[in-house]
């Protein structure tokens, strides 16, 4: 072979090597943030925060869709169905990733198998509620009702986290109620104020416009400390009912093959976004709290709730679905 064809071979090969490894930029369209949840949740409010923010650092459009219904079931499939490229994501609440693993007998996905961390970002503490007109002043009242008269009020429980949460609070205070689901925390706190059920616990970030006001009734909080912005409410720890400790939290998955240049961009930008000041000013003013883990650290915490929620339904006895 002449040092010419040789040359020519090698510099084709070489040109071949270079098309066959180059990746295009991302992101170079718009990304879709799926949300399991209706508009008006926690879930929703914070997750279109996120999209805008993602935007500006991005410099892509994020569009957050609305896929509500079956305890998320249909969201996390309409983002494990989507191609593994980076521009359908998962806005994850408790329940799809770890909630629903303790709480369904066969669930037709796997989170630790079919979606892959991406961040944590922010947690969100929950409140018992109860219409504004209600006879119950206090939690203790509440609850108390519910172990003498056993079935007698209902709840409502926008997800597979809050039937958990409140199954676990009843059980704890040896009560029953009747549980009636919902789509999501703002359809049933917008029950919830218009009488229809009896009590709830939501986040308090989707209960704050119906507290402001005057429709609903905040008795207690779930986190471990009372909020800054409602200090004159105790935790139902202080109130007795031991160990009992629920938050709603955030955190974006996306689905199984993703490839992790791609996945790398996401996790670094939403830490550094949710990181900033801006994002503190905004989470403090909507009672959320930045709750910030990258992929390791996400996916140890999920594996840890998992556990610690397949104990409480096995525990509590919490009925499966």
């Amino acid at each position: 072979m002449s040092a010419l064809k040789t040359l020519l071979v090698g510099l084709t090969l070489a040109a071949t090597g270079v098309l066959a490894t180059a990746q295009p930029a991302y992101p170079e369209k718009p990304i879709k943030l799926i949300v399991p949840y209706p508009p008006g949740s926690g879930t929703d409010t914070v997750a279109r925060y996120t999209a805008r923010r993602l935007e500006a650092a991005l410099k892509q459009p994020v569009v957050v869709e609305n896929r509500a219904g079956g305890n998320a079931i249909i969201a996390v499939q309409a983002v494990i169905n989507a191609p593994s490229d980076g521009y359908t994501l998962l806005w994850a609440a408790n329940g799809p990733v770890s909630t629903n693993v303790a709480l369904y007998e066969k669930l037709p996905y796997d989170p630790l198998v079919d979606l892959q961390p991406v961040a944590r970002v922010a947690y969100s503490p929950m409140g018992l509620f109860v219409p504004t007109n209600s006879p119950f002043k206090t939690a203790t009242d509440l609850l108390n009702d519910t172990k003498n008269n056993p079935g007698k009020l209902n709840y409502a429980s926008g997800s597979a986290t809050y039937n958990i949460a409140t199954e676990w609070l009843l059980s704890i205070a040896g009560g029953k109620a009747t549980q009636i689901s919902y789509k999501g925390s703002a359809p049933a706190i917008a029950d919830l104020a218009g009488g229809q059920v009896d009590f709830s616990i939501v986040e308090l970030s989707a209960a704050a416009p119906l507290i402001q006001a005057g429709k609903i009734r905040l008795l207690a909080v779930t986190a471990e400390k009372r909020m800054h912005s409602e200090p004159n409410v105790p935790t139902l720890q202080e109130l007795g009912y031991k160990d009992f400790f629920q938050v709603a939290w955030w955190a974006v998955f996306a689905p199984k093959g993703t490839p992790a240049s791609v996945r790398g961009t996401l996790e670094q930008t939403l830490l550094k976004v949710y990181g900033d000041a801006e994002s503190k000013e905004y989470l403090d003013k909507n009672n959320f709290s930045a709750f910030l883990g990258d992929a390791a650290a996400l996916r140890k915490f999920q594996e840890a709730e998992i556990k610690r929620e397949t104990r409480l339904v096995k525990e509590f006895k919490i009925p499966k679905m």
